[in-house]
């Protein structure tokens, strides 16, 4: 992987990529490896110290089971083969990770098409085509706002799971009512010691498939219920009173650690002053994939467009067809189409082919 987070010289000519991706998530990551199948000289920034969006960030020991090819793989093991692949091209992409998007102009050029300026708070970078992949922007989980949760966070309440080692024989209060909490519900049967989930609602929103398969473990599920206070006991959480919102009941379940998954604040930060098509939290895009600026593109959770589904696998789609448009517009002759992967490697210079 070649890296680039260091402010360049200012008195040199600035270094200019073919295609500059915001977003190193699955999307982001398989438009890196498809552009250099399209041989484009490529860049990723991020905001994260790492590759691989919220797959490694939040949940990496989480198993993924609508990706094609894998009937389940784990989050962070799908994040180390999108990052495998998106380097395994002669073209392989620069990658400047930790570095927060700040402004967009379009600057003077020698050629037809745009050339444009993105700077962050470390420096700039020039680029010909942009790609934005940056899924639900920067996120952050929703918290507990009870009066002593703070003081708790990471060592008795979590919002992320890194490691599910951590729960191994523990009695575990789960909170929520989506994929996430219903997730990990599932996941931790051969780790913790006891699993209790509690959602404010009697109805989940996560797949009725989930649901279903968690309603058939040990589990005890309980609904309505919210969090009333916690029971500590010096400085190590101990349970909690909860509230049965529906007959306003309180009772107490003592547990050893609690995993809150209700949800996240994600904002797409000075994106959502670019004059790209912003809606709301998302950018609007055509059916290029290419927003309201020539040359900039948008791919993955970012996007908004009639039919628009907030998928891993869509979000693939949609990277591979903003990746061919972007090759078009630098290059008016190539093809939009370029052929099957295994005609666009065999043509590759540089990238051997294995044989039978």
């Amino acid at each position: 992987m070649i890296t680039s987070n260091t402010s360049p010289d200012p008195n040199s000519p600035p270094d200019i990529y073919d295609l500059t991706i915001i977003g190193g998530g699955p999307a982001g990551l398989f438009a890196a490896y498809y552009a250099g199948l399209r041989q484009l000289r490529t860049k990723i920034i991020d905001s994260l110290p790492d590759l691989g969006g919220q797959l490694v960030a939040l949940y990496p020991e989480k198993f993924i089971f609508d990706v094609p090819g894998f009937p389940k793989i784990l989050a962070k093991d799908l994040a180390a083969n999108l990052i495998e692949q998106a380097f395994q091209h002669n073209i392989k992409p620069t990658v400047a990770l930790s570095e927060f998007v700040q402004d967009l102009q379009a600057v003077p050029s020698d050629t037809p098409a745009p050339l444009y300026q993105i700077t962050t708070d470390r420096t700039s970078h020039f680029t010909r085509t942009l790609l934005i992949c940056a899924g639900s922007g920067a996120f952050s989980p929703k918290k507990l706002t009870l009066p002593n949760a703070a003081q708790f966070e990471n060592r008795g309440i979590h919002y992320a799971v890194k490691s599910k080692a951590v729960f191994a024989g523990k009695h575990v209060l789960i909170i929520g009512g989506g994929d996430s909490a219903i997730d990990w519900s599932l996941n931790l049967q051969d780790t913790a010691a006891s699993i209790t989930l509690i959602h404010r609602r009697n109805i989940f929103r996560a797949h009725e498939h989930a649901v279903r398969a968690l309603q058939a473990t040990p589990t005890k599920i309980l609904t309505p219920y919210e969090i009333d206070s916690l029971l500590t006991d010096g400085d190590r959480l101990i349970g909690a009173i909860l509230h049965r919102t529906d007959k306003h009941e309180k009772h107490p379940l003592p547990f050893d650690v609690i995993i809150a998954q209700i949800g996240f604040n994600s904002s797409l930060g000075p994106i959502k002053n670019w004059p790209i098509g912003i809606e709301r939290a998302s950018i609007r895009v055509n059916s290029h994939m290419e927003t309201l600026l020539p040359g900039i593109f948008a791919a993955g959770d970012v996007t908004v467009f009639d039919g628009k589904l907030k998928l891993i696998a869509t979000g693939f789609g949609e990277a591979v067809i903003a990746v061919n448009h972007a090759k078009q517009r630098i290059d008016p002759a190539a093809k939009l189409f370029p052929g099957h992967s295994s005609e666009m490697v065999a043509q590759a210079p540089g990238i051997e082919v294995p044989t039978a």
